[in-house]
C-alpha cells in the first residue's frame, strides 16, 4: 500500500477540530489588539469560556509585569517586523494563578499592506521557565560563590605574606641573641675558667645547638604548612666534614654519651648539604634523646651502588607498633614516659628533607635495636631532567 492510499484511506482531517483541541494555544486579534477567535485548549488552560474572551485585549489577559512587557516590548517588536518567536509571557487563570507560556505572533496583511489581523501561538512553558529561573538562581549562586572564593583567596595570600614576613623576622629575632650567647659562651671557654665554670659554658653551649635545631625545624615546618615546601640548593661537595661537624656538636651537648662513627663516602655528593646535616643532627639528636643512656648511639653513612645510605641505631625499648603508623607525623611526642620532650618536628623534618631530595627514610625497632635508615639515589637531578 503506498503513503497515497494509506491517506486516502484516513478519514479526513477535521480542521476545525485540530484549531479547537490543538496541543497549543490559538487567539487571532483584530487591528486595535481585540480577541476575535481563540481555541478551547486556550479557554481552558484559563478557565474562561471562549466566547467571554472575545472582544477582550491580549493585555487584560496578562499579570501586571506582562502588560508592562507587553507595551514596551511586544507590541513595539510586532510592529516593528510584523512577527515574534518565543516571547515569555504569564497569562492570569480564572482563580488569579499565573500561567508561564511561551507565545509567538505573526500578522496577516492585505495586499496593500494593511493589518488584517494576527495570529498569535502560545504553549505552556512551567517547566522550562522553571529551569531558566533555576539555571538563572544557580548562575547568581555560582557568582556569589566564586567572589565568596576570590575573597578568600586574597584574604589568604595576604595572611600566608603576613605569616611569611612573621616567620622571617622571628627567625631573625630568635637566632640573633642566640648568636650571641654561643659567642659569648666560646670566648670564655677560651679563658681559664674552673671546671664549674667549664661545666656551665658546655651545658650552654648544647643548649645553644639544641636551640638552633629547634628555630630550624619550626621554620621549616610554618614554611611548609604555607606551601613552600622544604627548599633545596644542591651542589656536588664532600659531605663528610659537614657530617662529622654536626656529630662533634651533638657530642659536646651530650658529654656522657658514646657516639660510634663509620663514614665512606667514594668522593663528592649531589644534595644539599646543610639540609642533610640538619636531617642528621634531627636523626641523631633523636637517638640520643631516646636511646638508652649506657649504650652507644652508633652512626653509618656510605655510598653503595649509586645510592647514599645512611642510618643510626640506638639501644633501649622498642618502638611500639602503634607510634610506628604516627612516628614522621608533625608534634608526634613519642612514647608515654619519655622524660625529655621536645615540639615533635625533628623526625617530620627529616623526612620531608629525604623526600625532597627523592629518599627516604625507614625505621626498625626490635629489642636490640631501634635503628632509622637514609636512602638516597645519587643520580636524583639527573633522573628529574629525564
Amino acid at each position: 500500500m503506498t503513503a497515497i492510499d494509506t491517506q486516502s484511506s484516513m478519514p479526513a482531517e477535521d480542521l476545525e477540530d485540530l484549531y479547537e483541541n490543538a496541543p497549543c494555544g490559538y487567539l487571532s486579534l483584530q487591528p486595535d489588539g481585540r480577541i476575535v477567535k481563540v481555541n478551547r485548549t486556550l479557554s481552558t488552560w484559563i478557565g474562561i469560556p471562549a466566547e467571554q474572551l472575545l472582544g477582550k485585549r491580549l493585555h487584560d489577559l496578562l499579570n501586571t509585569s506582562g502588560r508592562i512587557f507587553y507595551e514596551t516590548h511586544f507590541a513595539p517588536l510586532l510592529r516593528m517586523q510584523g512577527f515574534f518567536n518565543e516571547v515569555a509571557l504569564d497569562l492570569v487563570t480564572v482563580d488569579g494563578k499565573k500561567l508561564p507560556v511561551l507565545a509567538n505572533a505573526m500578522e496577516r496583511r492585505a495586499e496593500d499592506g494593511a493589518l488584517l489581523f494576527t495570529r498569535v501561538t502560545m504553549f505552556q512553558a512551567a517547566e522550562r521557565r522553571r529551569y531558566e529561573r533555576d539555571l538563572v538562581d544557580a548562575r547568581t549562586a555560582a557568582d556569589a560563590a566564586s567572589a565568596t572564593i576570590k575573597s578568600k583567596l586574597a584574604f589568604e595570600q595576604q595572611t600566608a605574606e603576613l605569616r611569611e614576613e612573621f616567620i622571617a623576622v622571628l627567625g631573625h629575632d630568635l637566632r640573633n641573641p642566640l648568636a650571641s650567647i654561643s659567642a659569648a659562651a666560646r670566648i670564655l671557654r677560651k679563658e681559664k675558667q674552673t671546671d664549674r665554670a667549664i661545666k656551665v659554658l658546655d651545658l650552654m653551649q648544647g643548649s645553644v645547638v639544641r636551640m638552633s635545631a629547634l628555630i630550624d625545624n619550626v621554620l621549616d615546618f610554618a614554611r611548609g604548612r604555607l606551601g613552600g615546601g622544604i627548599t633545596l640548593e644542591r651542589r656536588s661537595e664532600h659531605l663528610e666534614p659537614l657530617l662529622r661537624q654536626v656529630i662533634e656538636e651533638l657530642r659536646f651537648s651530650h658529654l656522657d654519651r658514646a657516639i660510634e662513627v663509620t663514614i665512606e663516602f667514594d668522593g663528592p655528593i649531589n644534595c644539599d648539604s646543610g639540609r642533610i646535616g640538619q636531617l642528621v643532627s634531627n636523626l641523631l639528636g633523636n637517638a640520643l634523646t631516646h636511646g638508652a643512656p649506657d649504650e652507644p648511639v652508633r652512626l653509618s653513612a656510605a655510598t653503595v651502588d649509586g645510592k647514599l645510605e645512611l642510618w643510626i641505631a640506638n639501644g633501649g625499648a622498642p618502638i611500639s607498633s602503634e607510634a610506628m603508623t604516627g612516628l614522621f607525623q608533625p608534634f608526634f611526642k613519642g612514647e608515654a614516659g619519655t622524660s625529655q620532650r621536645g615540639l615533635g618536628l625533628g623526625l617530620h623534618i627529616a623526612s620531608e628533607i629525604a623526600r625532597a631530595h627523592g629518599g627516604t627514610i625507614t625505621v626498625s625497632s626490635d629489642d636490640k635495636e631501634t635503628r632509622f635508615t637514609f636512602v638516597m639515589p645519587l643520580d636524583f637531578e639527573l633522573n628529574l631532567n629525564h
